[in-house]
């Protein structure tokens, strides 16, 4: 009798191995050193974080990418926007150079090794999250490129040329016999370059499609398909290879993303992320209810032309029907609440624009539901005293779509371009320019940019006093994602306050969800 070997595979038999033993059977996981501030990301990360900083870690790059493209959209010139978005790097996505630490243990100080680890994690982190579909990587590709460019260009020189001679970048060097046969050549083709620079500086070929800023500007000369590119254009060259890599690299994500489904950790959260790559979300903080001056029930009117168009058209319909449907109660009762009105004035001011109800039906239908949108009445032990988040734009823009007779949501999502045309010309916006620019906003699906342009062209004098004066910090000209923060800007904008605290976009969730109302 022939003994049968148990360890061996019949062939006519499928081989049946769990795809994640052998792809984890031996992993290496390790703790990463970043010798350098600047990063081509081509290593994942393998060490440990907790699901707390990975949702941080993602929400905080977020926050910095959703600024660049807004700087973009609002046609910055790259020095606005350098100036824009270098304090909010300093907050949110911090990345010393070695020169900050003692020249002892130089880059392996603690405190640059945590700043490069979560700048190395949360971008994969938002690989991930932007991977699923062609136009998130594309536009993802597209911010993060212009925020390494940002720090490349903002690094110290030596730690940068330390940074590139690091990479092992395609590049072929010019021999220098063959920089004097084409020296006429490369004279007349690169402005600027003088003769000594030539025969002293170095020159690399690299395949023209690798750098089309320099030869959509003819800055290089061409040859046999082939750029030469000077060493001081170096910075267009390494542009040139983050963005190849990242673009391979977010192709074979996606490829791995189905996996990913098996996890129910981390779903939610990449799904949340994706969703707030098109407006961030953001949580209105207890500094932004005080203004310093009492709002009542009887001043709502005063106050409303400093509302954004979904409250404003809220309001308005509330004073033309004197009735909203559920959904629009919700939304303006918990703006009004972020605005700082009392519970007891915000009952007032809903029975007084009630004015076809009886006091019996207003405190029958109506009167229980403010209540416990303010924390009031109602919901568990943990949010009573305070009640529901105001509505961020994100949570405006993807929850809850208004229906027939409903007058909620964003008027420029939800709202035909006739009719968001007649609202803003109803509040005053009658430029052409700027009609013009929210039509385009809108069809390109830019809601929050859109809405962010009709503030601009209605505080223009007074943004510009501020900016001139220096009352109000950097970080209050970022763009606006929360109605509460519009109205915040508005208000102090034109009574010459000072702005102080602000949103807060580290909490990307909203408390709970608020009862039907």
């Amino acid at each position: 009798m022939i003994r049968q070997d148990i360890n061996r595979i019949d062939p006519k038999r499928r081989n049946v191995i769990d795809h994640k033993k052998r792809q984890f059977a031996t992993p290496l996981y390790k703790q990463q050193e970043y010798p350098h501030r600047l990063n081509l990301y081509e290593t994942p990360p393998t060490a440990d974080i907790t699901l707390e900083q990975f949702e941080q870690w993602a929400i905080d790059r977020l926050r910095i990418l959703a600024e660049l493209e807004a700087c973009t959209f609002r046609n910055k010139t790259p020095t606005e926007t350098a100036e824009h978005i270098k304090p909010l790097l300093a907050k949110w996505l911090p990345l010393s150079p070695n020169s900050s630490a003692p020249s002892s243990i130089s880059w392996r100080d603690k405190k640059l090794q945590e700043e490069r680890q979560k700048d190395h994690y949360s971008h994969f982190i938002l690989r991930l999250a932007f991977s699923s579909t062609e136009d998130l990587r594309r536009r993802f590709a597209r911010i993060e490129t212009a925020l390494f460019k940002l720090r490349f260009q903002n690094d110290d020189t030596r730690e940068r040329q330390a940074f590139v001679e690091s990479l092992s970048l395609d590049w072929e060097a010019v021999g220098d016999e063959e920089k004097r046969a084409l020296s006429s050549q490369l004279l007349s083709a690169t402005p600027g370059l003088k003769k000594s620079e030539l025969e002293e500086g170095g020159w690399f070929k690299v395949d023209f499609e690798t750098v089309p800023e320099l030869v959509e500007s003819r800055r290089v000369f061409l040859k046999a398909g082939k750029a030469y590119v000077p060493a001081r254009e170096q910075m267009s060259m390494v542009l040139a290879g983050f963005t190849e890599r990242l673009d391979k690299g977010l192709e074979l994500t996606a490829r791995a993303l189905p996996r990913l489904d098996e996890d129910d950790r981390l779903s939610p959260i990449l799904s949340h992320l994706s969703k707030n790559f098109a407006t961030p979300d953001a949580h209105i903080s207890d500094s932004d209810t005080s203004l310093g001056a009492p709002i009542t029930a009887g001043s709502i009117d005063a106050l409303s032309p400093h509302f954004p168009a979904c409250m404003r058209n809220l309001h308005m319909t509330l004073r033309k029907n004197n009735h909203l449907k559920h959904f629009g109660r919700l939304q303006y009762t918990l703006f009004l609440k972020g605005i700082g009105l009392t519970l007891d004035d915000c009952i007032l001011f809903w029975r007084q624009s009630f004015k076809n109800h009886t006091d019996d039906q207003f405190n029958k239908e109506y009167r229980y539901n403010v209540r416990h949108a303010y924390g009031d009445v109602g919901g568990d032990a943990t949010r009573r005293g305070r009640g529901y988040a105001p509505f961020s734009c994100q949570k405006i823009l993807t929850e809850h779509p208004p229906g027939t007779g409903e007058s909620h949501g964003c008027p420029y999502r939800h709202f035909s371009l006739d009719n968001l045309t007649a609202l803003l010309q109803a509040t005053g916006v009658h430029d052409r320019d700027v009609l013009r620019g929210v039509k385009d906003d809108v069809e390109k699906k830019r809601y929050h940019i859109a809405c962010n342009r009709v503030f601009d062209w209605a505080h223009k004098a007074d943004l510009k006093r501020v900016k001139d004066d220096g009352s109000w910090p950097a970080s209050e000209f970022d763009t606006i994602v929360h109605p509460n923060t519009y109205f915040k800007r508005s208000y102090l904008l034109k009574h010459g306050g000072r702005a102080a605290g602000g949103v807060d976009s580290r909490d990307g969730k909203e408390k709970g969800e608020p009862m039907e109302m």
